[in-house]
């Protein structure tokens, strides 16, 4: 049985129909987008409940090999070399048993919207198109898609019309806004829904990013036939 990983747990309301498994970014912990949730406008969402696990501990080649909260070791500045791909596989198994987990507390598989931010953007887009249960969608912010090259063997049927929402800084310095632009082509070329949403901003959100995730959010996990 897969040890599932720590984390911080936040409701929007009692009784939560719905699940965001929010996953961040290299360095930070589930504290980094927690603070977020009071700043969503979630008047036309369920009650959800909010998931931001912890990445665990391990040394960082990219940063001389310092140890932090990491999803996988990152061995290039381009992002794509020589990628870490038994580390992202090993966390996509422990992304994976939080939405179980999630679907074994009465959530709705079609209900869990799988985001993160920056490495964590990167797990939900390779976690989620991969997962074999439709999910309600996917949010990846300042994030891409790693394993390209295996993606058309490893995706899944399930996922090929989930939405997907993707924000990304013009001036971004870390994860370029080429590298965010080329998987979504990439994605929009395989027939995926994309939706790109671009802000004046470096690698970080945005307020108007914040209202576009709401919306986001109320569109996909609203009940079937229920207007916004």
């Amino acid at each position: 049985m897969t040890t599932l990983l720590p984390r911080i747990e936040i409701e929007s309301g009692p009784h939560p129909t719905a699940a965001v498994i929010w996953l961040h970014g290299l360095g930070a912990d589930g504290n980094d987008f927690a603070a977020l949730v009071p700043e969503l406008d979630l008047r036309a969402c369920p009650p959800i409940r909010f998931v931001f696990p912890h990445a665990p501990s391990m040394p960082v080649t990219l940063n001389g090999g310092y140890v932090m909260p990491a999803w996988y070791d990152i061995r290039g500045t381009d992002l794509l070399s020589r990628q870490d791909a038994a580390g992202i596989q090993k966390s996509e198994q422990a992304i994976a048993a939080l939405i179980e987990h999630e679907t074994s507390l009465g959530i709705a598989v079609q209900n869990i919207v799988l985001a993160g931010f920056s490495q964590g953007g990167a797990m939900a887009l390779h976690t989620g198109l991969r997962y074999p249960k439709r999910l309600a969608g996917i949010l990846a912010l300042s994030g891409y898609l790693p394993l390209a090259d295996t993606f058309a063997a490893g995706r899944s049927a399930a996922n090929a019309h989930t939405p997907i929402f993707m924000g990304h800084g013009s001036m971004d310095p870390v994860v370029l806004p080429q590298r965010g632009e080329s998987t979504r082509d990439f994605l929009v070329s395989l027939g995926y829904p994309v939706h790109w949403h671009s802000y004046p901003m470096q690698h970080s959100v945005h307020p108007r990013e914040v209202a576009d995730i709401a919306v986001f959010l109320a569109n996909v996990l609203r009940p079937a036939g229920a207007a916004l």
